[in-house]
């Protein structure tokens, strides 16, 4: 079971930039959690985060395959990274970009990590019937 982060913790960053690359390919459910959570900021700036993917770890895809919503304040955010209709996928990698607008220090800064955690396989199944049952 998959239990690692795409940006380690307290991770601060200034600029655009890349986490390493995950090998998910033994996952079993290919579902997973992702946790963003900011730890710091200064005012009037905004972090975008997506999720690229690979087949071997070093050509990555064009576009994200999933993306958190832009931030602009301290916090978790969660998201699901289904990867069951991009079979060919093995690694996956995080992607920031950074933005800051205002008076004062024109240099963002954001302090976070990105945890990714595999769902298990019955979790899945349970909430697929109780999703269906619900439609």
């Amino acid at each position: 079971m998959i239990d690692t982060f795409l940006v380690a913790e307290k991770t601060v960053v200034t600029a655009k930039g890349d986490g390493p690359a995950v090998d998910v390919g033994g996952a079993v459910g290919r579902v997973f959690l992702l946790t963003l959570e900011i730890t710091k900021i200064i005012e009037q700036e905004s972090l975008d985060v997506s999720i690229y993917g690979s087949t071997d770890g070093t050509t990555w895809g064009a576009k994200p395959i999933v993306a958190f919503p832009q931030k602009f304040y301290r916090g978790q955010t969660p998201v699901l990274l289904d990867l069951t209709a991009h079979p060919d996928v093995k690694f996956v990698r995080a992607h920031w970009e950074v933005a800051r607008w205002g008076r004062g220090v024109e240099t963002p800064m954001f302090e976070f990590d990105l945890r990714l955690k595999e769902i298990p396989a019955d979790v899945l199944r349970e909430a697929r019937s109780e999703a269906k049952a619900l439609a």
